[in-house]
């Protein structure tokens, strides 16, 4: 038997009403933030509480949207600092960083919560998350974190389509992830490097690219680009625009990945056991 999407929808809301009260683990992207408003307009503002995690692996951009919206809203909402810099192991950036700055994240969030009289968490995993590497699933379930979206089957397709129906400001945002997924696996975390990162997406945002990673490799910047945009790279002056702006940043070389923007692309250098990739500079 097909199961539509208002059926899927419909196993949300009867998840989120068995669970009385939520706090919503909200990082301002698609999927959360079309759970938070689906637990608003299910359980009512007073049994909701959104908790976001802040962090330096954090665009301040998502950040101060997330708040705009809270306040539009008149949600219940928490800002509390993750603190995994504090962590070596996180630093380090082991193919487990996810699960150690998840650990930090669920930590803090159960923390904010209980002091609210909240003991239900609930994040925004969805369906498509079980195909990729997510060692911060494992942080989760530790942590008793609920994943009301994975649970009643809703893709990320879906979610946009809902969103869409409740005209949500997310909608049509494009996929995001956390600042220290654009390191390769043993390049430690720094703050400078996220930094640096942050600045060279939004400048290739602000030059009309819909979909951007900037993947750090020490003095090289790979331009991960959706295909179908590619093609605006034969602009000599766009290049040049790219390329001067970058080495303002610190890069001393740009590159684009011919193959285009993936989830996931770190990931690669684990296929079969292989190591992770060194830093390109270094070779």
């Amino acid at each position: 038997m097909n199961t539509t999407i208002d059926d899927k929808l419909s196993t949300l809301q009867t998840l989120l009403k068995a669970a009385g009260r939520v706090a919503v683990a909200w990082s301002g992207g698609v999927d959360s933030t079309f759970l938070l408003k689906t637990a608003l307009d299910t359980l009512g503002a007073v049994n909701v509480l959104a908790v976001i995690g802040d962090s330096e692996s954090l665009p301040r951009s998502d950040l101060a949207e997330a708040l705009r919206l809270a306040a539009t809203w008149h949600v219940q909402c928490e800002v509390i600092t993750s603190g995994e810099m504090a962590d070596p192991r996180y630093v380090a950036n082991s193919p487990e960083r996810c699960y150690f700055c998840k650990q930090a994240l669920f930590r803090e969030i159960r923390l904010a919560a209980g002091q609210h009289g909240f003991t239900v968490i609930v994040d925004g995993t969805n369906a498509d998350d079980s195909g990729d590497r997510r060692p911060g699933r494992r942080a989760a379930r530790e942590h008793g974190v609920r994943s009301p979206l994975l649970e009643a089957g809703l893709t990320k397709t879906e979610i946009r389509e809902l969103s869409r129906r409740l005209a949500l400001p997310t909608t049509d945002k494009p996929a995001q992830a956390c600042l220290a997924s654009r390191l390769p696996y043993g390049t430690p975390v720094t703050r400078e490097a996220l930094t640096q990162i942050e600045a060279a997406e939004i400048f290739l945002h602000e030059l009309g690219f819909s979909q951007v990673r900037v993947r750090h490799h020490g003095e090289v910047a790979r331009l991960e680009l959706l295909p179908e945009e590619l093609p605006r790279l034969a602009d000599p002056e766009l290049r040049r625009r790219i390329d001067a702006r970058l080495k303002a940043l610190g890069y001393r070389y740009v590159s684009a990945d011919l193959k285009g923007y993936r989830t996931g692309s770190m990931n690669e250098s684990l296929a079969a056991g292989a190591p992770a990739a060194p830093a390109l500079a270094e070779r």
